[in-house]
């Protein structure tokens, strides 16, 4: 354990030719042109370049925000309270727990209250551990709109200064903190290694985004205030049903907790241990995205030209064919690839419903990649190339059967 110095102190961590023009410079046999792209070595090292430019030019400002304890975005500032757990090894990258307070829809003071008991609610056996305090105390104070923002400037920090693994950022909240965990991790489950719902209510949420997600529910059964506990068992028989429909995902554990109301009595805690054993997959060989009412412009390898409510894409990859399974007519859709993907010196075929959308090479292209980066500091997400393609205004999609 820190000290409370080591604490504060991270506050935490934290010849001229004939028309007289002068001769063109010569290329390179290795220079990529428009129409053969990078190599991948060469994608290999613009990413590198991009990641490290990137460092360079932000670290400052990344650190002094850990520092103060304070994030901003969107604009909205959300303070945060972290600690160490465990030893690390040299440059050893680490995982993160982000671990979200009850309240809601109440004074400050008692939303302050529910903050302070978050801070020392659980301990994880390694990593960083953060308590951010919401920035609004209204009902839905982690699935406002600008939470989204907030927890991605809080990973992209925490990777870029303190030895965070991108690919081990685990998500939970207690109560409304639960609320949150419900809302947020279908619509950003392409940012989390696996996510713990504790006595919480999912309102209008639906787990269907979950597929690349390994969730916890942990309710008490007589937690039937709003219907937590009947709520939670309902959704683990939907979760059940979309496994058995698609038993590559949907990986769940599902805790109604007998005796236990509200408060379980520490009980919930086994969700740590349950979510250390899952590590993100950021090329996940299937998706399936659905908006939420706060909007995701991208989402694992998948980005949109219009993001709309309720708005469904499925898409499954295999060697060098992507299919997109289902997707609304005209929109437009980018495929963003890598080697570790396909063979991207091959041609790759994209179809919807069957129907050809494009068939050629993706090339590799620097301007790729650092538009990537720039989106999103994800050094496990650093895709070199995307095709974009239109869903035909007159294509009908496969029907939706969503179990229930």
């Amino acid at each position: 354990m820190m000290s409370a110095a080591a604490v504060a102190a991270f506050v935490l961590l934290f010849a001229p030719p004939e028309s007289g023009k002068p001769p063109a410079p010569p290329v390179p046999a290795t220079a990529p042109t428009a129409s053969v792209g990078l190599s991948r070595a060469q994608a290999d090292a613009a990413a590198k370049a991009a990641l490290k430019a990137i460092q360079k030019s932000q670290r400052t400002d990344r650190a002094a925000e850990l520092k103060a304890g304070i994030i901003p975005a969107a604009g909205m500032k959300m303070r945060i309270w972290a600690r160490e757990f465990g030893r690390m090894a040299g440059d050893e990258l680490r995982p993160l727990w982000i671990s979200m307070h009850g309240g809601g829809g109440a004074p400050a003071p008692v939303n302050d209250a529910q903050w302070e008991n978050q801070k020392r609610l659980y301990s994880p056996p390694e990593g960083v551990y953060v308590a951010p305090r919401a920035p609004t105390n209204e009902w839905n104070l982690w699935h406002q709109g600008h939470v989204d923002a907030l927890f991605d400037r809080l990973i992209e920090d925490l990777v870029m200064c303190e030895r965070v693994d991108p690919d081990r950022v685990y998500l939970m909240g207690y109560s409304a903190g639960g609320d949150g965990v419900y809302q947020l991790a279908p619509r950003m489950a392409d940012r989390f290694a696996a996510a713990a719902m504790m006595a919480g209510h999912p309102n209008e949420a639906v787990p269907d985004g979950l597929r690349n997600l390994p969730f916890s529910i942990q309710v008490g059964a007589l937690d039937a205030a709003f219907e937590r506990n009947t709520v939670a068992a309902s959704w683990g028989e939907r979760l059940a049903a979309l496994q058995r429909a698609d038993p590559g995902g949907y990986v769940h554990d599902v805790q109604i907790r007998p005796g236990k109301g509200h408060w379980m009595d520490g009980q919930d805690a086994s969700a740590i241990p349950w979510m250390a054993r899952h590590v993100r997959d950021p090329r996940p060989r299937r998706i399936v995205w659905v908006q939420d009412d706060v909007v995701e412009q991208r989402f694992y390898w998948l980005a949109v030209d219009r993001a709309q409510a309720g708005q469904r894409v499925v898409c499954e990859r295999e060697g060098q064919e992507i299919r997109i399974l289902e997707a609304p007519a005209g929109l437009g859709v980018t495929v963003r690839l890598d080697d570790e993907m396909a063979d991207l010196d091959e041609d790759v075929r994209i179809t919807f419903a069957g129907a050809e959308l494009f068939r050629g090479r993706a090339m590799r292209s620097k301007a790729t990649i650092e538009r990537v980066l720039k989106e999103r500091f994800d050094p496990k997400s650093a895709f070199t190339a995307e095709v974009e393609v239109r869903i035909p205004e007159s294509a009908a999609a496969p029907p939706v059967t969503t179990p229930r």
